[in-house]
């Protein structure tokens, strides 16, 4: 049965305000590049590197915003079922809130605007979002180790990568003893955080091996892309353009970061670099300072792309 025009009205002024929400982001994005840098300087951060490699650069960044999406498309299937373009904008609204807001406060945004645009409850999506940062933290680790495995290559460093990367199979097969000997041992303030995770678990091993593989081809595909465009502009080794790309992602979902994480995202990735070798390999520290700002500059610039195309994928809900 169709919604009346009455009843459908507020639905239609929310969506037309997400619009103008994300509109106002891009154009205060746009700005910001332009006082701090201007855009002038920005499009020739990569004359010497090559526009071709900047655009696949970009490019895979894009195609990362579009699996976090399929991601969440797929644990909440019946209600986002045929809007994956609307979800897509409003997974980009949330990426720049939590990009613009300091101590992580954009984060708070998710489950609003999924309960406005797909009118599901609030503890739901609160929790499914948690689990779903634990599984970003554990592939965030998992990729920037790629970088030490290649770089000693011993069979034992390869064994406990491995064993990090398998641990969450094994913790979702034991899940319930898990939480069960956690109920227990968790002092009663925390019982409800860990209520909180146990709901937002993927259903079953199916949607769980969704969740897990599409968090892995993510945060790989996008450490990758940020170690080459180090390595490319910075001269690092392959070591250090890992360590610098963890240390970058790291200071992003940190309490305490800048707004647009202008200085911290780019300190973030001089000290994680410099922890993986940098500058005792020969690799002008200086070199390494600008390859950090020039990387942040290719994350603001491909979140700020993927809201914009995000406009042109939503489509209207059908009333």
């Amino acid at each position: 049965m169709k919604n009346s025009p009455v009843a459908s009205r507020p639905s239609w002024i929310i969506r037309n305000a997400m619009t103008l929400l994300t509109v106002a982001i891009i154009l205060a994005y746009a700005g910001f590049i332009q006082w701090v840098w201007g855009w002038q300087t920005v499009a020739s951060l990569w004359s010497g590197a090559g526009w071709g490699a900047g655009l696949v650069a970009l490019g895979a960044l894009l195609v990362t915003y579009v699996l976090r999406t399929w991601r969440i498309y797929d644990y909440f299937p019946t209600e986002t079922a045929g809007h994956f373009g609307s979800l897509l904008r409003l997974v980009q609204v949330h990426n720049l809130l939590n990009i613009m807001l300091p101590f992580r406060t954009g984060e708070a945004s998710f489950p609003l605007l999924m309960r406005r645009e797909f009118a599901l409850p609030l503890a739901r999506t609160t929790s499914a979002l948690l689990v779903m940062r634990l599984f970003d933290l554990h592939a965030l680790l998992a990729a920037a180790g790629v970088g030490l495995v290649l770089q000693h290559g011993a069979p034992w460093v390869w064994a406990l990568w491995g064993l990090f990367l398998l641990a969450p199979v094994v913790a979702f097969a034991l899940r319930n003893r898990v939480f069960d000997i956690a109920a227990r041992i968790v002092p009663a303030k925390g019982r409800k955080l860990v209520e909180e995770v146990r709901n937002g678990l993927p259903a079953s091993g199916a949607a769980f091996a969704r969740a897990w593989g599409a968090t892995l081809v993510n945060w790989f595909t996008k450490i990758a892309v940020l170690a080459w465009v180090l390595g490319l502009l910075g001269g690092t080794t392959v070591a250090a353009s890992f360590g610098g790309a963890l240390g970058g992602e790291l200071s992003s979902v940190l309490p305490v970061h800048a707004p647009a994480g202008v200085g911290t995202y780019p300190a973030g990735i001089t000290a994680g670099a410099i922890a993986f070798g940098a500058g005792a390999t020969g690799s002008p520290l200086e070199a390494l300072g600008q390859a950090a700002v020039n990387t942040h500059l290719l994350v603001i610039v491909s979140s700020l792309v993927g809201t914009a195309l995000s406009l042109f994928a939503a489509r209207r809900k059908g009333n």
